[in-house]
């Protein structure tokens, strides 16, 4: 699939958005609900109610880009329980909440360091 770089940002809008909503009016959520700049290297994800349809939308130095992935028969599972207006990703996650994980649930190992072997 073609989708964010590993070094991507990626914010996360948790409230439900109409999916006939194209690029002009993500953006403007982006900049108005999200209060943050559309115009910075950023990746910002959507979703509609039923949480079927995903959209993301970032800016490409020269114009904006959109992905949009639609499921059949499942759900994307949506982090609706956390306290905050959005939440930032990287794209390990949004892989993770693309093939189905609940993202409040998933948690991987702690990263260790080592200093010596033995």
């Amino acid at each position: 699939m073609i989708g964010p770089s590993d070094d991507s940002m990626i914010y996360l809008y948790r409230q439900s958005v109409d999916m006939r909503t194209a690029i002009n009016g993500l953006v403007a959520i982006v900049g108005g609900d999200m209060q943050m700049d559309p115009f910075c290297s950023k990746l910002f994800v959507f979703c509609n109610s039923a949480r079927t349809i995903v959209k993301l939308v970032g800016w490409e130095g020269n114009g904006f880009i959109l992905w949009m992935k639609r499921i059949d028969n499942a759900r994307f599972r949506w982090p609706v329980d956390l306290p905050m207006g959005s939440i930032d990703l990287n794209a390990q996650q949004i892989n993770w909440l693309f093939d189905g994980y609940d993202l409040t649930r998933l948690q991987g190992h702690a990263t260790l360091v080592h200093h010596t072997v033995l």
